[in-house]
């Protein structure tokens, strides 16, 4: 008899523990990776909400996956750890302004692209300097470590320039206070990116407006992954079909959304 009462124990423990662990999330979150200081496109608001492009991309692809809005966690994601982040299962998925590129396609994969844009260059409103990439040849730039903008800076002028004119900061937003205060001469990387912190700013700085590159922003996965990649395209496919890409589009980049009228092609492989 005490052994059937010590056994009913045990199981009754059991459950209490399964309930409380279904009641915590646990495997049911949707973890998404974002960048958190990014206007317009993924930014946390000071009541600890999130904000932006690619929120609402990841949103939408989630609900689309299965997920309700309290499933999902975003989690900061930098330029310089997305990789790790989706190989170590850290996240679910990121969307965090993630260039689909083939050097990445190697490591992870990736879903889209879902938005196409151009690295382009911000500089000071009075700065009348710099009007295109060759002018930042003898300029002090700042970008972003682990993302690809300042590398490509990097191809273009050499070493010796990046030794004596880049700077590079955990993340763009970083860079901001240096263009203000006269550090740096100017952050390049992508137009969405730069636009989204002239809109903060209004009459401080200037987006030349020439892009020099061509990047198509993806969501990464896991690189074995092709089923999740696959159910990805298709719920982006349908944000272009039913009017949501066009709304996110107008919502978070304003005057520049006449930039981004028309949803890119996804691309399979």
């Amino acid at each position: 008899m005490r052994a059937h009462r010590v056994g009913a124990a045990v199981i009754a423990v059991a459950a209490m523990t399964a309930g409380l662990t279904a009641c915590s999330g646990g495997s049911d979150k949707f973890v998404v990776g974002i960048k958190f200081d990014q206007p317009g496109l993924g930014q946390k608001q000071p009541d600890g909400s999130f904000k932006g492009f690619d929120v609402d991309v990841a949103k939408y692809v989630a609900k689309e996956l299965g997920y309700k809005d309290d499933q999902i966690q975003f989690k900061e994601a930098i330029s310089a750890n997305r990789e790790s982040f989706i190989q170590q299962g850290q996240v679910n998925i990121v969307a965090a302004t993630y260039s689909i590129t083939d050097d990445r396609k190697k490591k992870v994969g990736f879903a889209g692209p879902y938005l196409v844009t151009g690295q382009d260059i911000l500089t000071r409103a009075d700065d009348t300097t710099i009007n295109s990439v060759d002018d930042l040849k003898t300029k002090k730039v700042c970008g972003a470590q682990g993302s690809s903008s300042p590398k490509r800076l990097v191809d273009k002028f050499g070493d010796a320039w990046k030794s004596q004119y880049l700077t590079e900061q955990q993340g763009y937003g970083a860079c901001l206070p240096l263009l203000e205060n006269k550090q740096v001469d100017a952050i390049s990387t992508d137009a969405t990116i730069l636009a989204g912190f002239a809109t903060q700013s209004p009459g401080k700085f200037r987006l030349v407006g020439k892009p020099f590159s061509e990047e198509k922003y993806g969501i990464g996965v896991k690189l074995e992954d092709k089923e999740t990649r696959e159910k990805i395209n298709k719920a982006v496919e349908k944000m272009f079909q039913d009017g949501s890409w066009k709304k996110a589009v107008d919502a978070n980049f304003g005057e520049f959304g006449k930039f981004f009228t028309t949803p890119p092609a996804i691309e399979r492989y």
